[in-house]
């Protein structure tokens, strides 16, 4: 499993932190210089922590536990979504709605709600509805969809949260922390890298960046699974041995 290299943080723009007075002064650590106002991302910091974040991300998919997806921002929504459907892994990328984990049981509802009308539609229940009453089911299912459709399959709370800009998200950081779940984060230069267990000093407003990180934690994923695979495997070999 290839880590990306200094080069590639490089040529994927990782390294652009914030303008200078923007920064917080928690992120000095991993800060390499500043220039033109500007403060430059310690690329040898980001290396460390992405090699630190993919194993720990690895050995929770290993032993079957499902790690969340979250960046609502637009430019990170696409990768965000797209990364996670590969692993199979939960997102949310159109809002974070208040409560969306503390309150997983009002959520669950929700989802069921649209699990519900998409039956409806399947076996000819709203055959005999008005096409004005047909209309507004649809319009409140895609709504539904687009919220909460990362989320549909999960029964009940994910391990840990992968997070894009936990500045922006800081409502997720915040019902994480709450729950008790492991915290994995892109950390730009103007937030506070110890609100996560796993901050990933990054660039997290340009999309090459966020594609390069979110990319390499869900390969990382796909190998814990792959290993749990194995692993199951070989206890039924050695069961039918």
């Amino acid at each position: 499993m290839e880590k990306p290299t200094y080069k590639d943080l490089l040529d994927a723009g990782v390294h652009f932190g914030h303008l200078k007075r923007k920064w917080n002064p928690k992120m000095a650590p991993n800060i390499f210089m500043e220039r033109k106002g500007i403060h430059i991302i310690d690329l040898n910091r980001t290396l460390d922590s992405l090699e630190r974040a993919g194993n720990a991300a690895r050995q929770m998919a290993k032993s079957g536990k499902k790690i969340m997806f979250v960046a609502t921002k637009k430019q990170a929504r696409e990768i965000v979504a797209n990364a996670a459907r590969e692993v199979g892994m939960p997102f949310v990328t159109d809002r974070w709605l208040g409560g969306m984990m503390t309150n997983f049981s009002t959520i669950r509802r929700s989802i069921k709600k649209m699990n519900n009308i998409d039956r409806m539609f399947q076996d000819g229940t709203l055959d005999n509805v008005t096409k004005k009453e047909r209309l507004t089911l649809t319009r409140e299912r895609n709504k539904l969809e687009r919220v909460l459709g990362g989320i549909a399959n999960l029964n009940r709370l994910p391990s840990a949260v992968f997070i894009v800009d936990i500045h922006h998200e800081h409502i997720a950081v915040a019902e994480s922390h709450k729950l008790g779940l492991k915290t994995f984060g892109m950390v730009d230069t103007n937030s506070d890298p110890s609100q996560v267990d796993y901050a990933i000093p990054a660039n997290d407003d340009a999309s090459k960046s966020i594609a390069i990180i979110t990319n390499y934690m869900a390969e990382c994923i796909r190998q814990g699974l792959k290993d749990r695979e194995s692993v199951k495997s070989e206890k039924e070999a050695t069961a039918k041995g």
